[in-house]
């Protein structure tokens, strides 16, 4: 049905594949596995068109395509349900489905009768009862995952390719859709599954596909495959980083949770953090490992105040409890958070460098009147600026126009100007190059030589070992493990991270 060819594909001169060739069949399901950045969205985004300046061939049907935009690949009959929902909150549920293919009568007029039959047709058969007329935003995330399906199946495509469909799927909902597929399946259709969930898998799946860093590695029929084998071939690798040999010489405890439960803000969904308890010490570094949606922010989050009261557990600092209901709640008692997205969450991309440093510390360097003081401004600034090696042309530049390792060591100073007792840090090297990200590595081991206890959340596992005093493994919500470096591999963490019951 579709034959990918030495496909390669680099962002800002680092490749994402590199020589990746694939294969789908009609009338069977290939799941594609690998660790997160292994490549598998980046090839199903140039499959669905999205990514149109890539290297290589692709063929359908024997003859070559050109991908080059999302509706040549529609054309071609491909369709693709991402991961990340592509709906249009303030539009209905019928709108979404037909947007970009509204039908018409013969007069040219939207025929809004005629959409809402088919939506209505295509809800009942995905179990979905709801009004076509009801407005996207207004529906659950599981409801919204439902109605992107119901996109992909209007178009009548002969290639589906779903990327983690079930990731928002209740367990009913999840079995509804394994129903579809073994159905679609039956039809002849060609369907290309992405998911962590092994059970998932050897329950769907005819044949799979596994990349590493960006090249595929293995391929087969999935009965001849078990969950050890597909597990190595994810994870080995020639050589690792240089691995963390951990540290017996901790300070005290620093910060303890227990029992840390996040609510969902949907009604009657599973709690987002189940009975969370750990501990940290002074001077460790704590690595977070989990799969896309087991929860790493969210705890990250939790601990940082940005829940407010749907957290419930307990917190304490230095062995005293503390009640942390704000980020304000948090700085208060020592803690700091640099997030996941700069651009979105941490950076302000229209101020200048020192601006953004001082942020977090206004009320310290300001005056008696509330008038930030410009010469304990330029201090803060000229200091971090020279302790985290920020390249720019002077503090005055527009922090929007640095480089993404700049911009985040300009976060991180901001954050360390509180003079933290407890930092947390998401993706804390995502999308920088390997110099910067080398910097922030050996400033991540001063800050704990100085007795900084660290929670580092990362998807790269290698990162993981290399910085880690111990891992904690997260899984659907759930701490699955909390092993001391030493004892701590790839396939080990790999094994708890990966969710055990479909109910999970």
């Amino acid at each position: 049905m579709l034959k990918a060819i030495n496909i390669k594909k680099s962002f800002g001169g680092v490749a994402a594949l590199d020589g990746v060739s694939l294969t789908l069949h009609p009338g069977e399901v290939t799941a594609i596995l690998g660790e997160n950045g292994a490549g598998k969205s980046t090839l199903m985004k140039i499959l669905s068109g999205v990514h149109a300046d890539y290297e290589g061939e692709v063929r359908i049907d024997g003859k070559p395509f050109t991908l080059g935009h999302p509706r040549a690949a529609e054309a071609a009959g491909i369709a693709i349900i991402h991961q990340e929902l592509n709906l249009v909150p303030d539009l209905d549920i019928a709108a979404n489905i037909f947007l970009g293919r509204e039908p018409v009568n013969r007069w040219g007029i939207l025929d809004r009768s005629a959409m809402r039959k088919r939506c209505q047709s295509l809800l009942q058969q995905l179990g979905l009862d709801t009004d076509p007329d009801r407005s996207v935003g207004d529906l659950r995330v599981g409801e919204q995952q439902l109605v992107e399906i119901a996109k992909a199946l209007h178009l009548e495509a002969s290639v589906i390719i779903m990327d983690e469909p079930t990731s928002a799927l209740s367990d009913r909902e999840t079995e509804r859709l394994f129903h579809i597929i073994r159905s679609l399946r039956a039809e002849g259709r060609t369907i290309v599954y992405i998911s962590h969930r092994f059970d998932e898998i050897f329950s769907l799946a005819d044949r799979y596909v596994v990349l590493r860093d960006g090249r595929s590695v293995g391929d087969g029929m999935i009965r001849d495959a078990d969950a050890d084998a597909l597990i190595r071939m994810m994870t080995g690798r020639a050589s690792v980083a240089t691995r963390s040999e951990g540290r017996s010489d901790a300070g005290e405890v620093r910060l303890r949770a227990n029992g840390l439960c996040l609510q969902s803000p949907e009604k009657g969904r599973p709690d987002l953090l189940q009975n969370i308890t750990f501990s940290m010490h002074a001077g460790e570094v704590v690595g977070l490992y989990g799969l896309m949606g087991a929860g790493r922010s969210e705890l990250l989050g939790a601990l940082f105040g940005c829940y407010k009261f749907r957290v419930t557990g307990t917190v304490s600092i230095d062995g005293q409890d503390v009640r942390i209901t704000s980020p304000a709640d948090a700085v208060t008692h020592g803690i700091a958070m640099v997030p996941e997205d700069r651009k979105i969450q941490g950076i302000f991309p229209e101020e200048d460098i020192r601006t953004n440093l001082s942020m977090a510390v206004l009320g310290r360097i300001s005056g008696a009147l509330g008038l930030v003081d410009a010469k304990r401004e330029v201090t803060l600034s000229d200091g971090m600026v020279g302790r985290l090696a920020v390249r720019a042309s002077s503090d005055r530049q527009r922090i929007s126009t640095l480089s993404g390792g700049n911009q985040q060591k300009v976060i991180l100073g901001r954050w360390l100007a509180t003079k933290p007792r407890i930092l947390l840090l998401d993706e804390p090297t995502r999308g920088i190059d390997v110099g910067a990200k080398a910097e922030i590595h050996a400033l991540i081991r001063s800050l704990s030589a100085e007795g900084v206890a660290v929670l580092v959340a990362s998807s790269e596992m290698p990162e993981i070992l290399t910085l880690s005093d111990r891992v904690l493994v997260l899984s659907a919500g759930r701490l699955m493990a909390d092993i001391p470096v030493a004892e701590a591999d790839e396939q080990v963490i790999l094994r708890f991270a990966l969710p055990q019951k479909l109910s999970t």
